[in-house]
């Protein structure tokens, strides 16, 4: 494989836009199949694809919204209105919401810890697909993530766990820098001469 410098362009300024930035247009049902094609090209020991995807679209992003706000309220039941609508909004915020699924589990000869990390590179390989076709992507979890109550309404099956939500749309606003860490913080050395 030849040094391909766009795509070391790209991941010197690789950037999440945060999800309440996003607006439409989304991915069609075709351009989200063919994200999910390239971001299933994932390391996967055993190739057991030990994860899988939940694509939320349309309308029913704002029926998740209402179901996750009255799941919200049985442990809150004096949210604020301000955080009444951040619940009722968790999945219109993106034209487009995929949740990776884990499905990590015992098996003969692939470790649990090695389906499970499958699953992460997963959810950012379908941050990558998204911005290599145009989009700009987040990768949250969010508390229902964590709640089995709110698996059910999501699709979510009995022994499953939720790695991420990915949040797919397009943005008018800039891909602002963070910080990130210096690599004297969080490199350790062993060997070498130089």
């Amino acid at each position: 494989m030849k040094s391909d410098i766009k795509l070391i362009d790209y991941l010197a300024v690789r950037r999440s836009i945060p999800a309440f930035q996003m607006c439409e247009p989304g991915p069609e049902k075709a351009e989200i199949e063919e994200i999910l094609r390239l971001a299933s090209r994932v390391p996967d020991h055993g190739k057991i694809a030990p994860w899988r995807f939940i694509v939320y679209r349309g309308d029913e992003r704002a029926r998740l919204g209402e179901e996750l706000l009255k799941l919200a309220l049985e442990t809150k039941p004096d949210l604020s209105e301000e955080m009444i609508q951040v619940e009722r909004t968790r999945f219109t915020r993106a034209p487009v919401v995929v949740a990776v699924v884990s499905k990590a589990g015992p098996h003969i000869k692939i470790p649990e810890w090695e389906q499970l990390m499958s699953a992460g590179a997963l959810c950012l390989n379908v941050i990558l697909a998204a911005n290599a076709s145009g989009y700009v992507a987040n990768w949250l979890t969010e508390w229902f993530a964590y709640d089995e109550r709110a698996y059910p309404l999501l699709g979510v099956a009995s022994g499953e766990k939720v790695a991420g939500f990915i949040h797919i749309g397009s943005t008018t606003f800039p891909a602002i820098e963070r910080p990130r860490p210096e690599l004297a913080d969080t490199v350790t050395w062993v060997g070498g001469e130089d």
